[in-house]
């Protein structure tokens, strides 16, 4: 087996791993805390999931970075050697309101490119996974909607903006319901992204300057589904690009033409 295979194993058994824990809490008397703005919240669920992931990893992979939301991780991806990304819990507040939608994800990076991916949604019940050729969805391959009428598109705005920013988000949507047939909000990221990698929306768009816990994995998804991902200008996203734009590839330029509006000045 190839070190990329054996990546691609631990990033599922990992992500499976801490979603596990994490289901375990779900809907229970767990006590909320806020990290800095009100709606950024995080439980110990967060972080017991967090602790379980780098454990299956390090079991693995010991001498390898890891990058995590919690605790004393790093908080950047390197740009050489291998590292391992980590969501425990990404759309926390879905979680806290005992709403389905919120996912553990894990990515694989090896000189800051990502080379596996895993985002398990277990309270849906569908684990998403790519390699180095392929997307899944329960193990079944998957791949991007070939929608390439942007009237009959859905494209939805994710990251959330802080609240000195909000007439950015009311920008995003409205670039999105002027150019496209609907508009999805699900309130985690790397759910979002996985939309896009199983065809079930055309496009995400942000402007913010992601966390790479919140889309590496997704980024990974879409593009081993066929799909496109760049950054404001329309290059190659990054782990460090300021904004997201990623599509089915068919209608990747209306949905970037839609993302390029949220920061216009009047």
């Amino acid at each position: 087996m190839s070190d990329h295979a054996d990546r691609a194993t631990v990033t599922e058994r990992a992500a499976r791993a801490g979603a596990r824990i994490a289901h375990e809490h779900f809907r229970t008397d767990i006590a909320v805390e806020t990290k800095g703005e009100k709606t950024d919240v995080v439980t110990e669920a967060d972080r017991a999931a967090q602790r379980e992931v780098v454990d299956v990893v390090r079991k693995e992979f010991p001498d390898d970075a890891i990058v995590g939301e919690e605790e004393d991780e790093l908080k950047a991806v390197p740009d050489t050697g291998a590292a391992w990304v980590i969501d425990p819990i990404d759309g926390t507040n879905n979680y806290v309101r005992n709403m389905r939608t919120w996912a553990t994800a894990v990515a694989a990076v090896e000189a800051g490119e990502p080379v596996a991916a895993a985002t398990v949604l277990p309270a849906l019940g569908d684990t998403y996974t790519a390699d180095a050729e392929t997307a899944y969805r329960n193990d079944e391959p998957v791949t991007v909607s070939d929608e390439t009428d942007p009237e009959r598109a859905a494209v939805v705005p994710t990251i959330w903006w802080d609240r000195d920013h909000r007439d950015e988000y009311a920008r995003a949507c409205e670039a999105i319901v002027s150019r496209f047939a609907d508009l999805r909000r699900f309130g985690c990221a790397q759910a979002s992204l996985a939309a896009v990698a199983d065809g079930g929306v055309e496009g995400v768009i942000t402007n913010v300057a992601a966390n790479p816990w919140d889309t590496v994995a997704g980024v990974h998804l879409v593009r081993q589904a066929g799909g496109r991902v760049t950054d404001l200008e329309g290059d190659r996203w990054r782990h460090d690009s300021k904004g997201i734009v990623a599509s089915n590839g068919e209608v990747h330029e209306e949905v970037l033409a839609a993302a390029r509006e949220i920061e216009r000045t009047t």
